[in-house]
């Protein structure tokens, strides 16, 4: 089905695609600079680790549960 973008004709209102785009013109990058310069790069390197570690730990979970549903 083929997706359909509605306008209310003469309020100004825009559709959801423009606003997305306009938000992330507005505050998308400047978001990201905003953080990067309150905490720092080493902020970034810090939850890639903690991410990278709750991945390991899920992978593992996966393989146990697998391991017993075979049993």
């Amino acid at each position: 089905m083929a997706k359909r973008e509605e306008r209310n004709e003469g309020t100004g209102d825009m559709t959801v695609r423009e606003a997305g785009h306009l938000g992330g013109e507005k505050g998308g990058h400047k978001g990201g600079e905003a953080t990067l310069n309150k905490y720092g790069p080493e902020f970034y390197s810090e939850i890639g680790h903690k991410g990278g570690e709750k991945v390991r730990e899920l992978v593992e979970e996966g393989k146990q549960a697998e391991q017993e549903k075979n049993r």
